[in-house]
């Protein structure tokens, strides 16, 4: 399988759906690892293509009309779940009653409602338009890029698309060398799942299936040294090597527009120092590694110098092992980089001086784990912290004007009515120093997650959807028999989203949404960061962080006031948080 000819074109590529907080870094990596070895890269987001955003969105509004307002909760989000195993049935189905049937299952068990035959009917066309639409999109592009092999980096939103992409390469162009990805084996497809069985069963178009770091593995496949016969390869195929971050490359985003997305994307280290049972991240990278303070800050300037922008989202797991070192860094040289990451919150955090100096630093929002605002619930997830210490630390970055993003998870095992009651007070209390409020479901994977064996031992552990269905969806949902039941987590995402909704507090899902989040941030807090809009839309070197001389809240003044129509001349794009994806793995 090896690529002799290195003026053959490799092709990578993100497919729907993904939002599109960042352009696609994983890709952007593996472009500027394989380009220095002299191979020939394009790289591709076809989320920012217009006709596919609008099609999402068509299916999204139709089917929010069929769902009672007092049953949506997330409705953006577990709406995914809908439209992904939808798709993923459009494509596999045999028989069209069962089709029908599956696709009211699945609207049933997410929004505990029953819709007509009539209603699945309308969403199915919506299905059936995409993938013709799709359709046409890949055959102008593969006929145009001429491309000797397809990467994909793939995600359980991009699943379907990413599938029928393969499969239409491969029937269209069968000496195309097709290749996939991505997040997605990092839990769904999780390496000895059941689901991965199935899933190599159910696709034999995808030549070769790369879990792990793609700068290594994937560079060797094109080199040939990996058996051709095998076709699944991850770190302990060559020894567990990993990726040398002090030799890593920037990424390269030069075939993107950047003006589709609201900043670059960069990382300063893989994997996480630390085990919450629910997350995956440790148990995907392995090892935790960091960049340096120093080199971390020259490439933000050179991607700065290349890209002229200076705000970038750090996706790091956890910035908590080099935040002190990058702010120190950053304060002790003239450049302004702004820089917006997740946090661990820590008791330190409490101090506002600390805070503070990350402020002058160029820090620009904290992604904040908060999960709940029960101690029980906390320490059951593993998490290590106090409430008063998450409430503190919320206070201190609000203070020094620093955008604060929580996250929430609602069902966790074991969640009671109290715990989740305590969860609603503590936004309540802390509602004027949360910037915006993310919250989802409980996820349960049978392989992945830290706690994922201790689960299966201590809850009974079933289907979401009946057994039948799996050869349709060929991905699996596992729920675990524990309380909160499903039924009831989902009630309570219907009643959390109603909190935020009477407390002001925004759950942001596109940009238009941003600029009013950060109108509000700026009435809240006198040393609020700058608002996204004078990052877009602004030929001026923003500074002002240096000039930043204490924490105090209110009378801050008003952020440029925009109206929906002045955003979409801005960008022409809505994008979702949470856009967490920076390897080709």
């Amino acid at each position: 399988m090896t690529l002799n000819n290195k003026n053959n074109k490799i092709l990578l590529a993100l497919l729907p759906f993904w939002d599109s907080q960042i352009p696609p870094l994983g890709i952007a990596c593996l472009k500027s690892s394989l380009q220095e070895q002299g191979f020939n890269v394009k790289t591709i987001d076809a989320n920012v293509e217009i006709k596919f955003r609008e099609a999402t969105d068509h299916y999204f509004n139709t089917l929010k009309e069929y769902v009672p307002g007092n049953k949506r909760g997330n409705f953006k989000s577990i709406g995914h779940d809908v439209l992904r195993n939808h798709m993923m049935a459009h494509l596999n189905y045999q028989d069209e009653q069962e089709y029908i049937r599956l696709v009211k299952i699945i609207v049933e068990r997410t929004f505990f409602i029953e819709i007509t035959t009539l209603q699945v009917n309308e969403l199915t066309g919506m299905v059936r338009e995409f993938f013709e639409g799709l359709r046409s999109y890949l055959i102008e592009l593969l006929e145009k890029e001429k491309p000797s092999f397809l990467g994909l980096s793939v995600f359980s939103g991009t699943l379907p698309a990413s599938l029928f992409a393969f499969k239409l390469a491969k029937s269209t162009y069968p000496h195309i060398k097709t290749v996939m990805g991505g997040g997605i084996f990092a839990d769904d497809l999780a390496p000895g799942s059941e689901n991965i069985r199935l899933f190599l069963e159910k696709t034999p178009y995808i030549d070769k299936i790369i879990i792990g770091e793609g700068e290594i593995l994937f560079l060797k496949l094109l080199k040939g040294e990996l058996p051709e016969t095998q076709r699944v390869f991850s770190l302990k195929d060559i020894g567990g090597e990993i990726q040398d971050l002090a030799n890593a490359l920037v990424p390269d985003f030069s075939d993107f527009n950047l003006q589709y997305y609201p900043y670059p994307g960069f990382y300063g280290s893989r994997s996480c120092p630390f085990q919450c049972k629910f997350c995956s991240a440790a148990v995907q990278w392995g090892k935790y590694r960091k960049k340096g303070a120093k080199q971390i800050a020259r490439e933000l300037i050179k991607m700065y110098e290349t890209y002229n922008t200076q705000l970038f989202l750090l996706v790091d797991s956890l910035l908590n092992p080099l935040i002190t070192d990058l702010g120190n860094e950053f304060n002790s040289q003239g450049h302004c980089i702004y820089w917006d990451g997740s946090l661990r919150v820590e008791k330190s955090f409490s101090n506002v001086e600390t805070v503070l100096n990350w402020r002058k630093a160029g820090f620009y929002r904290a992604r904040l784990g908060i999960e709940s605002g029960s101690q029980k619930t906390l320490t059951a997830m593993g998490k290590g912290v106090k409430v008063e210490d998450m409430k503190n630390t919320l206070r201190s970055l609000a203070a020094a004007g620093i955008k604060t993003t929580t996250y929430w998870i609602v069902g966790y095992p074991g969640e009671t009515e109290a715990d989740f009651r305590q969860t609603l007070d503590f936004i309540a209390e802390l509602k004027d120093d949360i910037y915006e409020a993310d919250f989802r479901p409980f996820f349960y994977y049978k392989t992945g997650q830290v706690q994922s064996a201790q689960w299966r031992e201590k809850y009974k552990t079933l289907t979401l959807y009946p057994g039948n269905a799996k050869e349709t969806l060929i991905v699996q949902t596992w729920i675990l028999d524990a309380q909160p039941g499903r039924e009831e987590t989902y009630r309570r995402l219907s009643r959390f989203k109603e909190t935020l909704e009477k407390l002001g507090i925004p759950n942001i899902y596109s940009l238009y949404e941003i600029y009013k989040a950060d109108e509000r941030w700026k009435k809240l807090h006198k040393n609020a960061v700058p608002s996204l809009v004078e990052f877009k839309d602004s030929g001026n070197y923003i500074d002002e962080c240096k000039h930043i001389t204490g924490s105090s809240r209110g009378e801050a003044g008003a952020a440029r006031s925009l109206s929906e129509e002045d955003v979409n001349k801005i960008s022409l794009f809505n994008i979702v948080t949470d856009g967490e994806e920076y390897d080709f793995d």
